[in-house]
Formats: structure tokens, sequence, C-alpha cells
């Protein structure tokens, strides 16, 4: 018999279980972010630090503030008394006839220069040239009457001297001889008289001066009781400046001139940028003005180039005190904040730093100071960019600013 098969049966599989995957926590997530995020932030930052580095390495470093200078000098400077001037001619001449008559001609154009004694006018002169002919024949009439009294006179004393005539006949000739004489005299000075009317229809220039604008048209009667003048003459060289300062000024005015000093004044134009002129102090006025405080004071100008006219109005400089061995740099480079004054001095390693100074008397663009030394370099523009310790650059100038002192 057949013996069965016994087939080996495997046991069912009994399935595995795998265990489950933890999923990362959310502050692990948090954490890991946060590194990556800082490790690229790191890796950037150093990577923009070695591009500046680069680019400082490869470009210049930027220039400094560029600034014009100007160096304090020692030197001199005047101390001045500015006031409001007027300019006043020396002679002024209204022009009037002398005589009654008809003006003929006029010899002038107007604003002409004119010389003292130039021919400036005529009357017409027949009427005055008739007189004087009158006076003539008169005189030579009355003349010859008084040498036939003299005549007589010779005769009547010889008479006399022999008892010839009665000594009151020769008294009554010597008496018609002093007679005759006076009558000589009169009509001698009715002569010299028609001789000055005469002359007087010819007006000359009695000063040397400008011209004025003509006031009598040739043709017209003039008389020598007329209000208004034929025209007016001014002299315009030398020429004077009118003007007033305080009263306080005076003892030191009245020292310079006592001493025989000059007092230099300068007329400058309504802006005060422009001198006009230059002259020299002449005096002053007697009394002072009690409603301003004020003395008048006049000063005398040659006025060679006629740049001072009559009545012009000026701004006058009387230098009274001259400063010596002072520090001067340019009014522009002194600055001034609530407390003091102040330069910006240029340092050797081109820096600038803030310094203070006092300020003293001021000449046009120039200005005493103390606190520099000369030699001190000083800036004199570019201030809204400057303070201590900045970096500047000095602008090359073509020299007039080097000059400024």
């Amino acid at each position: 018999m057949d013996e069965p098969v016994v087939e080996d049966i495997e046991p069912p599989e009994t399935p595995v279980v795998q265990p489950r995957r933890r999923r990362p926590g959310p502050r692990l997530m948090l954490i890991s972010l946060f590194v990556v995020a800082l490790t690229g932030f790191l890796i950037i930052q150093h990577r923009q630090k070695t591009n500046v580095a680069a680019a400082k390495s490869a470009s210049p470093a930027p220039p400094g503030v560029s600034i014009s200078v100007a160096v304090a000098q020692e030197g001199s400077i005047g101390v001045y008394i500015n006031a409001l001037g007027s300019v006043a001619p020396v002679y002024t001449v209204t022009v009037k006839s002398r005589v009654d008559g008809q003006l003929m001609s006029v010899n002038y154009r107007e604003g002409q220069m004119v010389k003292q004694g130039d021919l400036l006018a005529e009357i017409d002169p027949r009427p005055f040239q008739a007189q004087l002919e009158q006076a003539q024949g008169q005189y030579q009439r009355d003349k010859a009457l008084l040498e036939n009294a003299n005549v007589d006179l010779s005769r009547y004393q010889i008479a006399y001297s022999k008892n010839a005539i009665p000594k009151q006949q020769l008294d009554t000739q010597v008496a018609t001889v002093h007679q005759f004489e006076g009558v000589v005299k009169l009509d001698q000075g009715q002569i010299d008289n028609a001789n000055v009317q005469l002359a007087y229809c010819r007006i000359t220039s009695p000063i040397t001066g400008r011209v004025g604008l003509r006031l009598v048209d040739p043709g017209n009667i003039v008389h020598a009781a007329d209000t208004n003048g034929m025209l007016v003459i001014t002299q315009l060289q030398p020429i004077n400046v009118l003007f007033s300062v305080a009263e306080d000024y005076l003892p030191q005015i009245r020292q310079q001139l006592r001493r025989g000093n000059r007092l230099s004044v300068d007329a400058f134009d309504r802006t005060q940028q422009t001198k006009l002129s230059s002259g020299a102090l002449l005096t002053f006025d007697n009394q002072i003005d009690t409603t301003t405080g004020t003395i008048k004071l006049k000063a005398t100008f040659p006025n060679r180039d006629g740049t001072l006219f009559p009545n012009q109005f000026v701004n006058a400089r009387l230098l009274v005190k001259t400063q010596h061995g002072v520090i001067l740099v340019p009014s522009v480079a002194i600055q001034r904040n609530a407390q003091d004054s102040f330069v910006y001095v240029l340092k050797p390693d081109q820096t600038v730093a803030m310094q203070t100074v006092t300020t003293g008397t001021t000449d046009g663009n120039v200005t005493a100071v103390e606190g520099l030394k000369a030699g001190d370099v000083v800036a004199i523009d570019g201030f809204d960019k400057l303070q201590s310790g900045v970096k500047v650059t000095v602008r090359k100038t073509s020299g007039s600013e080097s000059k400024h002192l």
C-alpha cells in the first residue's frame, strides 16, 4: 500500500507591523528655519563687506570741502567817522544887470565853464555913451570958465598990490574961482559915473565856475531892480562838502586840528561802494545843534575831475585816527553766533578749526581782529559746510582773493 504523502504545510505568515515615523515638532522646524536664515544673512553680509572693501581699495577717498582762503596780515587801519553830507560850492553868484537897458547879446553857452573876467552879455550902451558925451561937454565948458576966472584973479591980485582995486573985489574973484573949481569937479564926477554905467553894459564873470541855465534871452529889457538874475555861476574847483557828526567826536577832532594835523575826508556815492573824491577837513561850525546833538563840519575837495556837483548827496568818511600793528583779515571771513565772533583757521592737516576772535575797526572789506597772529590762513567762503575738524580742499584762485588785504 502506498504510503500517504505528507506535505509540509507552512504555517501562515504573521504580518509584520512596522513602527510609525514620528513627524518633527513645530519648535524644531522653527529652529531649523532660523538657523538657515541666519546662515544666509551672514553669508550675504560677508559678501557685502567684501564688495565694499574692494570698492574702497579701488576708488580714492572723496575730496574735502572746497574753500577759498586768505592770510591774516599785520598792518595799519584807519578809524573813520561816517556821516551823510551834501556838496556845496565855495562861491555861488547870481549875475544881475546893474543898469537898465535892452539885452543885446549873450556870449555864453548853458553849462559852459567860464573864467573870471570872461564877457557874458552886453546891454545896449548907446544911452550911456550919450550921457558920457554930455558930461564931457559940460566939463570942457566949466573948465574954460575956471581958467578965465583964474586969469582974472591973477590980474586982480596985481591990481590990489598997487592999491588999484578994493580988497572986496579981490575976495569976490577968489570965491568965483573956487566956485568954478567945484563945478569942474562935479563935471568930472559925472564923467566918471557915465564911464561906470557904460562899463556895466558889458557883463563879465565875477568868478571862475560853471554857468547854469539862461534866465533872460537877448532882446529883453533888463533892470537893475529885477529880483531874478540873468544867470547863475557856481564854482566847482575847489568845492566843499558839508556834513554833521555827533558832538561826542568834537574833542577828538579839535585836538587833531590844534596839532596841525590834516584830517582827510573821502566822499562816497549813495551805496558807499565807489569813492568819488578825496579832500581834507577845513573847519567846523561855531555851535552845536541842540535838536540833533550834532555839529556841522566843512571839508574842501580839489574836484579836478568834476565828480562832485553842487547839492549832491554823498557819504562822507572822516579819518580821525590810524591804528598801527594790528592783525587784519577780510571782513567776509568773520562769522558770528549768539555768543562770539569767530573764524575758521586752516590747519596743517588740511582741516579747519573754529577760532574765536574779537573784532575791532572795520575799513571797507578789512577788519582788525584779536585772537589771530600774522600768517594764519582763514576761510572766506563755504561756511555752510564747515565745522571744526572738517577736511577741506583749498580752491585755486587767480590771486585776487589772496590779495584781499
